[in-house]
Parts: C-alpha cells; sequence; structure tokens
C-alpha cells in the first residue's frame, strides 16, 4: 500500500463512519442481542470500495490482495462466502455511499449529461411472450450493437460526459417526464440535444 491509498482507504472510512452515525437506519439488520460483526460497516463499505477502485472484478483474489496488503487498515477479513453475504446485504448503504462521494466531486455539476441503455431480453418464443407477465411492458426492439431483434425492456444508464453514473433508469420508468425526472433530482439541462440523448431509444425520457 502507497501513503496515497492509505490516505484514501482512512477517507473512505471516516465519510461511512460519519454517514453511519447520522443515519443508523442505513446499516443492514441486525438483531440488538447476538454477536457483532467482526468486520464493521464502515470497514465493509470501504473494503468494497476500494475493490472496485483497484479494478478487482474477483471477490476471492481481492480478499487474496488484501490479507497481503492490508492487514494494518483491517486487522479482520472475512472468507469469500462471508464478504459476498455481508455485500448483498448492504446494498443499500453501499449505493447510498457511492451516491455521497458522487455529490462531493467536481463532475457531478457538469450540466451535460448523457444516456444510454441495454437491452433486458425477457423471452425468446413466441410462446413464453403470451405466457410472460411482462406482458405490456415488454415490448419488440431492436438491438444495433447485437444485431438483432428482442422481446423485451430497456436499462437506461445516466452518467455525465467524463463516465461517472448519475442515476439508472428502470425499465418501468422508461418514460419519465421532465419533472418526473426532475423531482428524482436530477438536474438534467433540457435544451437541444443537451441531454446528451442519440436516438429514437432514448427519446422517451426527453419528453
Amino acid at each position: 500500500m502507497t501513503p496515497d491509498l492509505d490516505s484514501l482507504a482512512t477517507a473512505l472510512y471516516a465519510e461511512t463512519d460519519d454517514l453511519l452515525k447520522g443515519s443508523p437506519q442505513l446499516a443492514p439488520w441486525r438483531p440488538a442481542v447476538g454477536i457483532a460483526p467482526k468486520l464493521t460497516d464502515a470497514e465493509l463499505v470501504t473494503l468494497a470500495m476500494m475493490q472496485a477502485m483497484l479494478g478487482f472484478t474477483s471477490e476471492a483474489r481481492w480478499l487474496r490482495h488484501a490479507r497481503s496488503h492490508l492487514r494494518h487498515l483491517f486487522p479482520y477479513l472475512p472468507k469469500q462466502p462471508g464478504y459476498n453475504k455481508r455485500l448483498r446485504k448492504a446494498a443499500e448503504l453501499l449505493r447510498r455511499v457511492t451516491r455521497l462521494l458522487a455529490t462531493e466531486t467536481t463532475v457531478w455539476s457538469d450540466n451535460v449529461w448523457i444516456v444510454d441503455s441495454t437491452p433486458v431480453e425477457c423471452g425468446r418464443s413466441r410462446e413464453t411472450v403470451k405466457r410472460s407477465d411482462l406482458a405490456g411492458w415488454a415490448e419488440y426492439g431492436y438491438c444495433a450493437s447485437h444485431s438483432r431483434f428482442f422481446w423485451g425492456l430497456r436499462l437506461h444508464l445516466v452518467c455525465t460526459l467524463q463516465g461517472l453514473p448519475i442515476t439508472s433508469v428502470t425499465p418501468f420508468e422508461a418514460r419519465l417526464t421532465r419533472e418526473q425526472f426532475a423531482a428524482r433530482g436530477c438536474g438534467i439541462d433540457w435544451g437541444s440535444g443537451a441531454c446528451g440523448v442519440r436516438s429514437k431509444d432514448h427519446s422517451d425520457l426527453v419528453k
């Protein structure tokens, strides 16, 4: 570990710890009586953030790296199954901390955001389409990157020009109006072309 990474880990831990002290309801629920986890929620978030920033996509490989290089920061490190279980339970906390950190960056205030989408295929056979509970939500569409038609939905991602994710729009919210989008705290400049929408697939986001 370099001094810069040590400082980053310390800052992440302090930020998360302060957030949990101010909003304890964000922490995953656990019984009032019982054995306290050896790895605190603040340490868990710090560990997960550093895994993402250092580019480790494998949890097992990341934990091996952490045991070799981060022992002075994390005296206790769980095994991979326990780490994955804790991460899934702390999903909402991770989302809140990620957004908090994003709002403190200079690129968050960028008034030019772009929208892109990816298809979420829900079925292929005609019989599946007929039986699916998604009938009325899912539709037929075309995925240019895969050069094929699909039956399903689209998941939209809003991010800055630098690639910082701002928010995601689920397929069920794909027809948000400007007012609804603004109510979510998304200050997109809806001027001509400023939202970065580049195809008909995203036109429903800017109506």
